[in-house]
């Protein structure tokens, strides 16, 4: 089985927590899913959910070169020759990021975020596209940051050919596993 859900702004990207903060289980309530990949906490979007170990590896694992979309808002307004730095690979901490690739884009069309992103009247903000192949923790963060423009609000639209079209916060499609991943079309559940 492969569980796509739509995960909501302050949501663990697990089932299980210690503390008070919302999780996985709070929206889906399906024995024996795990997360193939993450999304931070106060990141939003694509979560792929599966009971298959090999598939939830393989989906997870960078080396399998899935791509992930997400649609970037950030503060300020890149120029193309800071745009060209993430399309070549950016040297962060942990060592050189895979190049990406990124464009500017005009403001998706998404639900808005509770609470909504701060808002500084003199600076302007901006979103972009950008893809990658690899899932470090806080990569897109930490790679619009090194090149002078920090996240602001972050959505992951799309995993390989699965996205979260059709998807509100908070709401999951179970995906027949034998299906063309784009062409399955599933029922929307919400708790």
């Amino acid at each position: 089985m492969i569980v796509l859900f739509n995960k909501p702004f302050r949501v663990l990207s697990q089932f299980t927590t210690t503390g008070d903060k919302s999780t996985l289980a709070d929206y889906i309530d399906l024995p024996g899913i795990y997360c193939a990949g993450r999304l931070d906490f106060d990141s939003e979007g694509l979560l792929v959910l599966t009971d298959d170990g090999r598939l939830q590896q393989r989906i997870a694992n960078p080396k399998s070169g899935k791509r992930k979309g997400y649609w970037v808002q950030v503060e300020g307004i890149p120029a193309q020759s800071d745009l060209d730095r993430l399309r070549q690979g950016i040297l962060l901490r942990d060592g050189r990021t895979q190049p990406a690739v990124v464009e500017p884009v005009a403001v998706p069309a998404l639900w808005p975020r509770v609470p909504p992103i701060r808002i500084r009247q003199a600076i302007p903000t901006s979103w972009l596209a950008l893809t990658l192949t690899e899932g470090r923790n806080r990569q897109v963060r930490r790679m619009t940051a090194a090149i002078g423009f920090p996240t602001l609000r972050l959505v992951r639209y799309r995993v390989g050919e699965w996205t979260l079209d059709g998807l509100a916060p908070g709401e999951y499609r179970i995906v027949d596993a034998d299906r063309r991943p784009g062409s399955a079309r599933g029922e929307i559940h919400h708790m």
